[in-house]
Order: structure tokens, then sequence, then C-alpha cells
């Protein structure tokens, strides 16, 4: 697999975000083609998902280095790449200069195969490679379950990387195991985080079944959203640490809202949006609950952790920051 690089000047982040939200915006002060064509060997595929396809491969100009190359398709305009997708890029890109420890690191972007019928370019996003997601590691836990001490340790890297991408007002919108990616060290970092709206055009493009199961509500319900519906997505991700099962595993939109109100409590009738589809009276009047009436493995302090992330209300629904600094995290686990 051959591929040229859009490679990025090293300009310190605060004025890459300043270029970026600037409507005069000039991506050829961010991006440059190479000259050079360097390639990635491609191993083997890692997945394919509504977000396109993974590859395992290997990097031939840095010491055959293994990397994760991620192939999504983006929109042409008259005028190449769109805008947005290189301002979205570049902030990407910056994001790997602060080498966070739970953030999956950015590597390179290099631009495919130009597909003048679809009016689409393939872009090859170079991450780097984590051997197990969170999904696969719940998978392989003894019956036992996690260890106290390592769920109380992921949950609050997972945190940590939330933390660290709303500092820089990006949202990832689309949490879950296997977007948490763990080491050979056991630490946590989250991928296919950014490029919302390139990641937007691709879903459009694919069959494949985005999950429900970490869906905040307020996406259910096609309402305007924020931050909090990382929020959410983290407390179902925990919950499931604890129990080893999802904890809102619906079959359809409607479903899923179903089992959410089973915790939250059906809305009030002023809560319901209008441009719903179904009506409020569909589903059963339920009262409030505990999340360990779902999840009974949850101790005191980490139920009352999840009561505080999976909230219908987002403005209930506390932040990255804040949910550090509970209880929970400062406990000595059992």
């Amino acid at each position: 697999m051959r591929c040229s690089s859009l490679s990025l000047f090293a300009a310190p982040f605060s004025n890459i975000s300043m270029m970026a939200s600037s409507k005069h915006f000039n991506a050829g002060a961010v991006f440059r083609c190479s000259t050079d064509i360097d390639g990635y060997e491609e191993l083997n595929v890692i997945g394919t998902g509504a977000y396109g396809t993974v590859y395992k491969a290997r990097d031939r100009k840095n010491a055959n280095q293994i990397v994760a190359l991620k192939k999504v398709r983006v929109a042409l305009t008259e005028d190449g790449i769109p805008m947005n997708t290189l301002r979205e890029i570049a902030l990407l890109k910056q994001l790997g200069t602060f080498q966070h420890p739970n953030i999956v690191k950015l590597l390179d972007v290099c631009h495919g195969q130009r597909l003048e019928r679809e009016k689409q370019l393939v872009l090859f996003l170079v991450f780097e490679h984590l051997e197990q997601d969170l999904s696969g590691y719940i998978d392989s836990l003894p019956s036992s379950g996690m260890p106290a001490r390592t769920l109380q340790k992921l949950a609050g890297e997972l945190l940590t990387g939330v933390d660290f991408l709303h500092s820089h007002r990006i949202i990832h919108r689309d949490l879950k195991p296997p977007n948490c990616l763990v080491s050979s060290t056991g630490q946590l970092k989250l991928a296919d985080f950014g490029l919302a709206k390139t990641y937007d055009f691709e879903m459009k493009l694919t069959s494949v079944v985005v999950t429900l199961w970490y869906r905040a509500p307020e996406i259910l319900l096609s309402q305007p959203y924020n931050s909090a519906v990382d929020i959410w997505s983290s407390g179902c991700i925990i919950a499931e640490m604890f129990s080893r099962q999802a904890l809102f595993p619906g079959q359809s939109e409607k479903d899923q809202l179903d089992k959410i109100f089973s915790l939250t409590g059906r809305p009030l009738p002023a809560q319901w949006p209008s441009t719903v589809s179904y009506s409020i009276d569909s589903f059963p009047n339920r009262s409030p609950r505990q999340p360990n009436y779902l999840c009974h493995q949850l101790c005191e302090l980490s139920n009352d952790l999840l009561s505080k992330m999976l909230a219908f209300d987002p403005r209930k629904r506390k932040s990255a920051d804040a949910l550090l600094q509970h209880p929970y995290f400062k406990q000595e686990p059992l």
C-alpha cells in the first residue's frame, strides 16, 4: 500500500486553534504535500465499522514500526478537500504533540486514491497500534470479573482522556468499549475521536449499524447535544466494566430508550420533543432508579459516581473533571 503524506508544520497548538476557527483559515499554512511517496505495508484487517476499515500495517520508513491505518472517504468540493476536514485534521494532529497518555496518537495523514466518479478522496489516518480494545479485554476476564484496583484505574483513565478531549473542545460522540484501546501495560487510550464531519459522511455510505447501547438519550431523540453525551457513554462503559455486560443492550432506537427509561424513569411530557415519531405514552410510566438496580456489582461509591453520569437531563451530568474528584477515585480499592 502506498500513499503520499500530508504533513503538518509543528505550529503551536494555540496558533493552529486560532487559524482553524478563523473564517480566513489558510489550509496551505498548515498542510504541505510531501514529494516523497512513503509506503505502509498492509499486514491484515483489524476491523471494519461505520467509520471505514482499519488495517494493521508496517511503516517501512520508520524501522518497520507497527501502526494502525484507518481508511476513510472524504467528499470533495470544487476546491478539493473541504475546509472543515482540513481544520479537524490539523487540530487532531496537533493534539498528538501533547503526548497524552490516555489518547491514541495520530502519527500521520496520507491521501490515497481520488475517486472521480464518486467525487471522493480516500484518506488514511495513521495511528499508533494497540493490540487490544476494552471489549476484548472485558471478554477475556475470568468469571470473578475485573479486579477492583484495575477497574478504578481504567475508569479514571477513561475520564482523564475524556476530560482532555473536552478541554480542547472535542466531543467524541461515539465512546464505546471497542473505541477504548488497552496497551500491553494495561493503559487505556481513547481512539476514534475527532473528524466528526468526515466520519458523518462515511457513515452515510455504509450499511453498518453503529451500536446504540452507549448513545445518550438526547442523541437518540435527535436533540441538540454537547459534551455531556460523552459522560453518558462513559457511565455505560464503566458499568460494563463492573458487570461484564452492556447496561442498555437495545435492539432499536425505541427499545434503547425504553431500557434507558427503566433507569432514569420516563421523562415528563414537557421534556418530550415534539419531533419524535413515537408518543411518550408508548413507554411505560416508570420512576427513576439508582444504577445498582441494573448493575448489582456496584459498590456505594461507584453507584453514586454513575448516578452523576447517567442522568436523563444532560445539564445534571457532572463534567469529567468534576467526576475525577469523586470519592470513588480517592478510596483504597477493596
